[in-house]
């Protein structure tokens, strides 16, 4: 029946541009960063650019919208926001790095970690999956680290408690796929090719750069 016709998905999913501290807004950096982005996704053809209500992710998705060849709706979700997508017990990690990681979200509030999970559920029923009908479908989503890594690790059917090991630059892009029928796959992961030298791994942990 035509009503159960599905298409495939893709799901393009960025962090915001480098920001100052407190949601304060990008830095000029950040506001470079989104625009180059907007600039390599220019002729998508989304349906619909996602955004946080975060003003550092409202503002980067104006931007790249920007850049885009078609006049693309924007719409903010809570789904999109940044929040903890899943608080593991501490018998689901590794035992040589369960209290690290378990100490980390110590940081949330016990609210945050209340209410993350349920809106980790709300981002996949959303944001995932085929897409209904015949046209395969393009959306843009710009969020933050935690949620990236969350539909990554989702993506992978990976153990759920893995979001925590993940980490995605400012204007990274990651690419999702989601055919009827087939496994989800991870198409691109924390690509910065668009960014030059100077604007690459903001945000990112220390460590090695390649």
């Amino acid at each position: 029946m035509p009503g159960d016709q599905r298409a495939t998905r893709y799901l393009y999913v960025v962090r915001h541009g480098e920001a100052l501290p407190d949601d304060g807004g990008l830095t000029e950096q950040g506001r470079r960063q989104a625009a180059l982005l907007g600039r390599r996704l220019r002729d998508v053809p989304f349906s619909t650019v996602h955004h946080s209500p975060l003003r550092r992710a409202a503002e980067t998705a104006h931007l790249v919208k920007q850049q885009l060849t078609a006049d693309v709706p924007l719409e903010v979700s809570q789904a999109a926001g940044d929040y903890v997508p899943y608080v593991p017990t501490k018998d689901e990690l590794p035992p040589d790095s369960a209290d690290q990681l378990l100490g980390f979200l110590q940081q949330a509030t016990p609210e945050e970690l209340e209410h993350g999970p349920e809106l980790a559920r709300l981002a996949l029923n959303s944001f995932t999956g085929p897409a209904a009908g015949e046209n395969e479908q393009h959306e843009l989503i710009v969020t933050h680290n935690f949620l990236i890594a969350w539909l990554v690790t989702q993506a992978l059917d990976a153990p759920r408690w893995r979001w925590l090991s993940l980490s995605h630059c400012n204007a990274a892009l990651t690419v999702l796929r989601y055919t009827p029928d087939r496994p989800s796959s991870v198409l691109l992961y924390n690509d910065m090719q668009h960014l030059p030298a100077d604007l690459r791994w903001t945000g990112f942990p220390a460590g090695p750069r390649v």
